[in-house]
């Protein structure tokens, strides 16, 4: 049996992620930040292994750089 993907809501993504809703929205448009999933008419989240992997990803960048110099 898979478990369900956890889903964080906006109050656990600006826990990990200190951006304002406004530039979070920005980024997912550019297609830089994984993008919401809408859960109800009034309710969205991000699925947490997507935004784990997009920190992950941002932490690989910061030591490839601290390497390079």
């Amino acid at each position: 049996m898979t478990m369900p993907p956890r889903i964080l809501t906006r109050r656990h993504l600006r826990e990990l992620i200190p951006y304002t809703p406004q530039h979070i929205q920005r980024l997912e448009k550019a297609g830089k930040f994984p993008r919401r999933i809408q859960l109800g008419p009034n309710r969205v989240g991000w699925v947490a292994t997507e935004v784990d992997a997009w920190l992950a990803e941002r932490i690989a960048q910061r030591d490839a750089q601290a390497k390079a110099a």
